[in-house]
């Protein structure tokens, strides 16, 4: 049987998640779904409105059968590092045959040529010209591309769904995997997008939320931590800045962030002041969150040690027991088999400070107690 690995946060699962699945059954016939989920903080910098285990089985009900977890460190990364991360979990899995991801595009081919584009030298080449110019690296890398390819090749990486398809193409390539990418076209509001009788975008679905508009039990999000966060940021110097992934050090950035931390009133505001045309405010945010968290850049391994489950329904449970012979790395299914990996007691403090966004705050601890949802 394939089976169809996807990337995901499901930050909250709603029916368009639900469609690209049914869409990679009908690409692929009946396989088998596995979902490389982000765990209680997400790759926009901020955290989940429910943890991982609530997601986990939703994706699980939606039609996933098996749902691993995507470690903070790797899914709290640039559009790069967080493909990279995914795929090489995917990767290890051994039992992966596809990589089905959504698209505006929905064509795997022109997201591959661009792809081989980027890790071309005329590519690099025509890159660094451009940024020596002070344009933000997302302007210069579009630009670079059309210069090689054209503007039709270049214009899939302004739409943030085909910008990631793209790096999952390069982190399979990288590898060298076998694993095939499939592009499902998405259907719906787009990407931060509004609403939709069927497949409204999740940022829309979490707006409804945390207004109250939706009903949902106990919600999360950073703004019910926000001073505890800003105390963070306060006390970090520019030495501290400058251990976090992405920090800016030619550019000056630690020191910006230093200035913000110092005069800001609240996280938008803080992120107000440290963005420029040259740091995007996706970054600001994530070197934010790394800093509340206490995460460095010497956390997160070149490659992922571990594979953790979340959760399985029957099908997921058999996938499970082929990776057993399969697997490249060690799967766990039961949080004590987790004890003393530095990764996953990072983790654990992750959700820890978690349980700290809840609009009712949460006790510590739950890394350890909460077995992967079986359904």
């Amino acid at each position: 049987m394939d089976v169809a690995g996807i990337v995901a946060e499901y930050n909250p699962f709603h029916g368009g998640h639900a469609y690209h699945i049914a869409q990679t059954r009908r690409a692929l016939g009946q396989c088998a779904v596995a979902a490389m989920m982000s765990g209680n903080f997400v790759q926009r910098g901020a955290c989940a409105i429910f943890d991982k285990w609530t997601r986990a089985r939703a994706a699980l009900e939606g039609g996933a059968d098996l749902v691993l977890e995507l470690p903070t460190v790797y899914a709290m990364s640039s559009a790069e590092g967080f493909a990279k991360g995914a795929v090489g979990l995917l990767a290890a899995m051994g039992v992966v045959t596809h990589l089905s991801f959504g698209s505006e595009c929905g064509d795997a081919n022109a997201l591959r040529r661009v792809a081989a584009c980027l890790d071309s030298a005329p590519y690099q080449a025509e890159l660094r010209r451009l940024l020596d110019g002070g344009s933000p690296f997302a302007v210069c890398r579009q630009a670079a591309v059309e210069a090689l390819l054209g503007r039709d090749a270049a214009v899939l990486l302004a739409r943030p769904n085909n910008n990631l398809g793209v790096e999952y193409i390069r982190a399979l390539d990288a590898l060298g995997s076998p694993i095939r990418p499939v592009s499902i076209f998405r259907a719906g509001a787009g990407h931060d997008g509004g609403g939709h009788p069927n497949y409204p975008s999740a940022s829309f679905v979490r707006g409804q939320i945390l207004s109250g508009a939706l009903p949902a039990d106990n919600p999360a999000s950073l703004t019910y931590c926000e001073r505890a966060v800003l105390a963070r940021l306060r006390v970090m110097t520019a030495e501290d800045w400058a251990l976090l992934p992405d920090s800016g050090i030619p550019e000056g950035l630690p020191q910006r962030l230093v200035r913000a931390a110092e005069q800001a009133s609240g996280l938008e505001d803080f992120y107000a002041l440290a963005k420029t045309k040259r740091y995007a405010h996706a970054r600001i945010r994530r070197l934010a969150l790394w800093a509340f968290l206490g995460l460095r850049e010497r956390d997160r391994p070149a490659h992922p040690p571990y594979l953790r489950v979340l959760g399985a329904n029957g099908t997921g449970r058999a996938l499970l027991r082929e990776m057993k012979a399969r697997a490249a790395l060690p799967v766990i299914t039961k949080p004590a088999h987790g004890k003393g990996l530095l990764l996953l007691e990072l983790e654990a403090r992750c959700t820890d400070l978690y349980q700290l966004c809840r609009e009712t705050p949460g006790p510590c601890g739950l890394e350890w107690s909460s077995n992967p949802v079986m359904v």
